[in-house]
């Protein structure tokens, strides 16, 4: 992604990373960006180490480096580890997360890359193993992490590698 940013965040720091990037020049949409977020977060079926899982899933898929080096408090204390992130990778089919764990990276990847596409068997699994309110969050989700995400992608400006970091959920 490099350095090098297509658009200049405003001036000023008021130490809300959303509020000091690109996205800060569009004031009047940060509000409702920040409380999805919020929502996401506090209001959720969804343990937060599967949201974790399936933000970091997003992270990895559009290269968003901001996204892949954080990691959210309350996901932490539900469990995520550096060693289960670091199967949220091309292949966790084989790895050692949870089947659950596994089909919430499945889910994302239908939702990311081709909704229509997903077929009848995984449907069928991710019923099992999820309620109808919970897939309707982690969707939900999807859409909040994928669309700041991909925004922070385009307007460009973020380090190529940044150390990760742990923070409290909005």
């Amino acid at each position: 992604m490099g350095t090098v940013a297509r658009v200049q965040a405003p001036q000023g720091n008021t130490g809300d990373p959303i509020r000091d990037s690109a996205l800060g020049l569009v004031p009047e949409t940060v509000d409702p960006i920040a409380g999805l977020n919020r929502s996401v977060w506090r209001s959720s079926p969804v343990r937060p180490a599967l949201l974790e899982i399936v933000r970091l899933r997003n992270a990895r898929t559009v290269n968003c480096q901001f996204c892949k080096s954080v990691r959210y408090d309350v996901a932490r204390r539900d469990g995520l580890t550096e060693s289960k992130v670091d199967q949220i990778r091309d292949g966790y089919e084989q790895s050692a997360l949870s089947e659950e764990e596994k089909l919430a990276i499945a889910f994302a990847d239908a939702y990311l890359h081709d909704p229509k596409a997903m077929t009848a068997e995984l449907a069928a699994r991710l019923k099992r193993h999820f309620s109808a309110a919970q897939l309707a969050h982690l969707a939900i989700a999807l859409i909040a992490f994928n669309a700041t995400s991909r925004c922070a992608v385009s307007i460009g400006g973020m380090p190529d590698n940044l150390p990760i970091t742990e923070i409290a959920a909005p």
